[in-house]
């Protein structure tokens, strides 16, 4: 079958991304905050984390003899660790500094003149869509980061591509390495997509204490995998 390496590629990248928790602990934070915008999120995980695993494969097949490829791989491991509990401290800051809400004078003429004061976050349109496309850019840069220093890590997603080099055409190969790197690409920004969703939805709402127990849980998440993977490294 010729579409036998895509489909391989495809699932081999599908159960990598679904059955790593820090994966998805990584992006789960970053797409609840994100929102609507979240699938942009877990695409620059995704292609940040092909362009690691590509990276650190190809060091190891050129350089093995000279660059000290599984050490890398298990300080990468330690910093995946380190970076998860980053983010889970980033989003209880986030929790209990929100942004300051400005309060505003408004006079209404219709009928009986009134003079009230109410809470904006902000009110220049311009400003506020300039502030959120930046934080949107530097969390998209931090995730494509943190996808290649996950594409780093372990020495297995190396094992994961060596399939291709069973299969009998240069075409074959291809396609299979093809497949793995849209599968990670196409599986994570799925689940950030489907993150997001639930957080606007949360968040349109009104529901202040559920949009809040979300991005508590994501915290959390990634707190306790970042633990695992920095006191597994240290164990083992």
């Amino acid at each position: 079958m010729e579409s036998l390496p895509l489909i391989a590629g495809l699932t081999v990248a599908l159960l990598h991304v679904v059955t790593g928790p820090d994966h998805l602990a990584a992006v789960t934070p970053f797409a609840i905050e994100s929102k609507r915008k979240a699938w942009k999120i877990g695409l620059a995980w995704g292609m940040g984390h092909v362009f690691g695993m590509l990276l650190i494969g190809l060091l190891f097949l050129m350089f093995k003899a000279f660059i000290p490829v599984n050490k890398i791989s298990a300080y990468s491991e330690q910093l995946v660790g380190l970076t998860l509990i980053g983010i889970a401290l980033w989003v209880f800051y986030r929790l209990i500094n929100p942004k300051h809400k400005h309060k505003h004078l408004h006079v209404h003429i219709e009928n009986n003149p009134l003079i009230h004061k109410h809470e904006h976050v902000h009110t220049h349109r311009d400003s506020h869509r300039h502030t959120h496309s930046l934080t949107l850019k530097q969390t998209k840069f931090t995730s494509f980061a943190i996808g290649v220093l996950h594409g780093f890590a372990g020495i297995a997603h190396f094992l994961m591509l060596l399939p291709a080099l069973g299969f009998q055409s240069l075409m074959a190969s291809g396609t299979y390495i093809f497949g793995f790197a849209s599968g990670i690409i196409l599986a994570m920004t799925t689940f950030a997509f489907t993150i997001g969703k639930i957080s606007s939805f949360s968040k349109q709402g009104h529901n202040a204490l559920f949009f809040n127990s979300i991005r508590i849980g994501g915290g959390v998440f990634a707190a306790v995998v970042g633990v695992y993977w920095l006191l597994g490294f240290m164990i083992f």
